[in-house]
């Protein structure tokens, strides 16, 4: 499976917004801005010119609408993601963007931690369709809920957890080469094992965690962890 960052193309009207957007990416491993464009025929012209791998897309552009640019892309088989981001909150272009096949959809104005929540939710689907090969229904229900289940932001955090220990255990698992037993993410984290328990059944329940069990002499399974 390739180590390549997924190169993204910010598409927004307003010059301030796409600089923004683009710094908000690039705060984010595993992703590099490649373009930026502030019209439709920008954004044709830049794909064109530099495939990428996601395209982040306002719907109001100058020259057309973000859905009417993926339209154009499809026909000149160009099959780049794409996750809105725009100010439009209508149920009809929300419907239409399902229709059209974007991935995702961010509603202006939004936090670098929404933006990034659905990043990594991308990540995680762009890295399982790299590996390839067959999925069982199990799995075909992770993939489709990969953007929908990126990792929990402060509000969406039930009471009595800690946005910082969710991200420590997350960046743990995120960075093991093989699934860590509960005590050994407490070990790497800094936390007691009860706690590091607690956010890694908080994470399976969000789908951001594989949970395997590895039998022993014993013959009791130890619970395995692995970031999905």
């Amino acid at each position: 499976m390739s180590d390549a960052p997924i190169d993204v193309l910010v598409v927004d009207d307003d010059v301030r917004v796409a600089g923004v957007n683009a710094a908000y990416v690039a705060k984010i491993a595993g992703f590099r801005v490649v373009s930026l464009a502030h019209t439709a025929a920008e954004a044709l012209a830049a794909l064109e010119t530099h495939p990428v791998d996601l395209v982040l897309l306002d719907h109001y552009l100058p020259d057309g609408t973000g859905l009417h640019l993926v339209s154009r892309l499809r026909q000149r088989g160009l099959l780049t993601d794409v996750i809105m981001v725009t100010a439009a909150r209508d149920i009809a272009t929300v419907q239409a963007a399902m229709r059209h096949g974007a991935l995702q959809y961010l509603v202006k104005p939004f936090t670098f931690a929404g933006l990034r929540s659905k990043l990594e939710g991308y990540a995680a689907l762009h890295r399982r369709f790299e590996g390839g090969g067959q999925a069982e229904q199990s799995e075909v229900d992770r993939i489709f809920g990969a953007l929908g289940a990126a990792h929990a932001g402060p509000a969406e955090l039930p009471k009595g957890h800690s946005t910082a220990t969710a991200d420590r255990v997350r960046s743990v698992l995120r960075g093991a080469p093989a699934p860590l037993s509960a005590q050994e993410v407490a070990r790497f984290a800094g936390l007691s094992r009860q706690t590091a328990q607690r956010y890694l059944k908080l994470l399976e329940r969000a789908g951001r965690v594989r949970l395997t069990l590895r039998y022993g002499e014993t013959g009791r399974p130890e619970h395995r962890y692995e970031w999905i």
